[in-house]
């Protein structure tokens, strides 16, 4: 029989506990996170296992178990500071599992902006089983009212709830990817092309010995021209940047010339990752793939790097650039802006999306958004479904429209 004496003899943690992580797990799942029947008995399973004494401790335990991927950290710790946070609460849980806990005093909570997640985590740890009001019937007149669909597509990606990011993303999915065709120097073979092939016309002619001669014809041939994306993880982005990845990921399964890169201290090839057919498996692959997300910027070191080891490599056939950023660099404006020049030169259309536009009165006074504007084509905001469908439609075009125009807004700041 085995020796157990050593082991922890820590109480299971039955009754309250249990089904606090039961409920915990719960607003989880609300919330957006993957988390089933079994990893709720893995988390009971795992405290009992541990014997947690600290509240940091508990925390540990219940991430290591419900946190599969890098970009559910940040819904976990919203929705775990709302859950436990009444003072005494869980220490006196975890002493009723573990009496030899010690006491540990709740961290002081500061006034904060609300951060990433916390909306559907809000949300998720509503109470659930209120009893419903008797409902009753109105006859409305619903001439002037606005359909959900039309709500969600002018709705920030960052006050969207789980269920309004999931219904963006299969609205995403539906849109209307971009047609646009270049015509290049070579020639293919075309019934109605207005030149004539001469080679393939003798060839068919001895076909037949001779005798006549079948005119074969040829057109110029048309290409997508390859996209490349620059994508900024930094704090202030993280969540637009999730959104615009599915973009990205069912513009990517849609043409196959389409390189992505991440950025936010150091550069990222996530080109790969977002081939993958399933949505979930791409972002899950980028999350594992990028060790910066959610950190500090630099937005110039960043792009320099992309110049000198990925330029020639991506930016052939008359590449277009997606830049998607804040441009809020405080150090280096002229690096930035010498990074930007060359970018600009070596890309056929360089299209700069900032969700800071979608503020009615933003300026460009920052350094950093300065140093970038003379060296784009287009300044576009992206920030809701709308913005996400008039960028499908720009990138048909040929020429950017006024109102996008960046000479714009340097002439308004100045």
């Amino acid at each position: 029989m085995d020796d157990v004496s050593g082991l922890d003899q820590t109480p299971a943690p039955e009754g309250t506990l249990a089904q606090n992580i039961l409920h915990f797990a719960r607003a989880l799942r609300a919330a957006g996170l993957p988390v089933g029947p079994g990893a709720v008995l893995d988390a009971v399973r795992a405290v009992e296992i541990a014997g947690v004494r600290h509240r940091s401790d508990f925390r540990a335990t219940l991430e290591a178990v419900f946190v599969n991927k890098r970009e559910h950290l940040v819904v976990f710790d919203a929705a775990f500071r709302m859950f436990w946070k009444r003072r005494g609460f869980l220490e006196k849980l975890i002493a009723m599992m573990s009496p030899l806990a010690e006491p540990q005093q709740e961290e002081q909570q500061k006034a904060n902006k609300p951060e990433a997640g916390s909306t559907r985590v809000a949300q998720a740890l509503m109470p659930q089983n209120q009893p419903k009001e008797i409902e009753q019937e109105f006859e409305l007149d619903q001439s002037f009212t606005v359909s959900a669909s039309e709500v969600l597509q002018k709705k920030d990606f960052a006050q969207m709830t789980a269920e309004e990011i999931a219904a963006a993303v299969r609205a995403i999915e539906r849109l209307d990817l971009s047609d646009n065709e270049v015509r290049t120097r070579r020639f293919m073979a075309d019934a109605r092309g207005a030149r004539i092939d001469l080679r393939r016309s003798l060839r068919r002619s001895l076909r037949a010995g001779g005798a006549t001669i079948d005119l074969a014809r040829r057109s110029p041939a048309v290409r997508h021209p390859p996209i490349v994306a620059i994508c900024d993880i930094s704090g202030s982005m993280s969540d637009y940047t999730r959104v615009f990845l599915h973009f990205l990921h069912a513009l990517t399964n849609e043409r196959r010339q389409v390189q992505t890169f991440l950025f936010g201290t150091r550069l990222t090839n996530v080109t790969r990752a977002l081939r993958y057919r399933d949505p979930d498996e791409a972002l899950s692959q980028c999350s594992l793939e990028v060790a910066d997300w959610s950190g500090g910027t630099r937005i110039g070191s960043c792009l320099h790097r992309f110049n000198r080891d990925w330029s020639r490599r991506v930016l052939g056939q008359g590449a277009i650039v997606l830049l998607f950023t804040d441009g809020l660099e405080r150090e280096g404006t002229e690096e930035l802006a010498r990074e930007m020049e060359r970018l600009h030169k070596s890309s056929r259309r360089l299209i700069w999306l900032n969700p800071l536009l979608r503020f009615d009165r933003f300026e460009a006074r920052a350094l950093g958004i300065r140093a970038m504007l003379p060296h784009v084509d287009e300044f576009r905001p992206v920030h809701n479904l709308s913005s996400i469908a008039q960028l499908c439609e720009a990138l048909s075009a040929r020429r950017p429209t006024a109102s996008i125009d960046p000479k714009r807004w340097l002439k308004r700041a100045a």
